[in-house]
């Protein structure tokens, strides 16, 4: 199958997105299918006959995994044209000629919904969620608000605009959350009121509003919903501190245990409540939901998650391996699963 795996982008993810791509890109190699891998926002601009039966590499060199936030202004230059425009050269036009797009996008400009919007215009095909779930997904304010709609439940917060009042008195410890944002980048646990301050602050950073929400203390666990079937839930525990970009990808950081080992009956409730977080969000394909389960065993759902991490060491698929599926044939049924839509 033709497959162009899109990733890169302008966003603050563009590092885990590469990341996630080159493991796409070779998964579906190894299963056969003629991929190419490219960067969204750099395209390519070379001669592009003959490059899904070469299954070829066109990232551009010397712009690879870096830091937690890379040079997006250094990205930039890179585009002859200035970077006019969200595509880079030859990026429609091989995604038109591609069978399905395997969307390997993370953050702002992919996982929001942009993206998928104007495809379905096009009528490119392409894996994942549509655009309405995704926009909706992508906003935490509004994520959260279905989820109350819904009785899913979810730590008890508001929606703040940069330079708004507060609601109401801060209850510490809080957390605080750039709305529009993933991998926890503008995501701040706060103590007081000079840590709120400081986190609002980081938060405003990245987007122009904020979510804030009650810290609940316990154990954090994930389950990614594939075609509304839920899978294994994994636990996620932090050596130090909250799971934070850094603890979610510097190797040795966090502990990862799946099938989580907690009792069946918290299994089955988690699996549940991803199941209809999946279904109140309208998802199709995939998606991962986090989740937190106080002291007390009460489980919150805090967020969904359109497209997560796609590495042989990410979340979903330590979960599809408990039940035998490998990365490679992961890749393959997202693919078909795509391609069907």
């Amino acid at each position: 199958m033709k497959t162009v795996v899109l990733c890169g982008g302008i966003s603050t993810e563009r590092d885990v997105s590469l990341t996630s791509g080159r493991m796409i890109y070779e998964a579906l190699m190894s299963k056969g299918h003629e991929a190419v891998l490219l960067d969204i926002y750099l395209g390519y601009e070379g001669d592009t006959d003959g490059v899904f039966e070469k299954k070829a590499n066109l990232l551009m060199k010397n712009t690879g995994i870096s830091e937690v936030n890379p040079d997006i202004e250094e990205i930039k230059k890179l585009r002859k044209d200035g970077g006019r425009g969200y595509f880079g050269p030859n990026v429609i036009k091989l995604c038109m000629e591609a069978d399905v797009v395997f969307m390997a996008l993370h953050g702002i400009g992919g996982e929001d919904g942009k993206v998928q919007a104007c495809f379905d215009l096009m009528g490119i095909k392409y894996t994942g969620t549509d655009f309405t779930s995704a926009a909706m997904a992508m906003d935490k304010g509004i994520a959260k608000d279905i989820f109350r709609a819904y009785g899913i439940p979810t730590p008890d917060g508001f929606r703040l605009r940069k330079g708004e009042k507060e609601p109401h008195k801060i209850q510490y410890p809080c957390i605080v959350k750039a709305c529009n944002g993933g991998s926890s980048v503008g995501t701040a646990l706060a103590n007081n009121d000079e840590e709120y301050e400081k986190a609002k602050a980081e938060a405003f950073m990245y987007d122009n509003e904020a979510v804030v929400e009650q810290y609940i203390k316990g154990r954090e666990f994930s389950d990614c919903v594939i075609d509304g079937k839920a899978l294994p839930v994994i636990e996620i525990a932090p050596k130090v501190g909250f799971y934070d970009y850094k603890n979610k990808y510097q190797a040795g950081s966090t502990v990862e245990t799946c099938p989580a080992e907690i009792p069946d009956d918290k299994t089955k409730e988690i699996q549940h409540i991803a199941e209809e977080a999946f279904k109140a969000l309208r998802y199709r394909g995939y998606a991962r939901m986090d989740f937190m389960m106080s002291e007390d065993g009460t489980v919150y759902c805090l967020e969904a998650n359109t497209l997560p991490g796609m590495t042989p060491t990410s979340l979903i698929p330590q979960e599809a391996a408990v039940l035998g599926i490998s990365f490679e044939d992961l890749c393959e049924k997202i693919l078909l699963m795509g391609a069907m839509e």
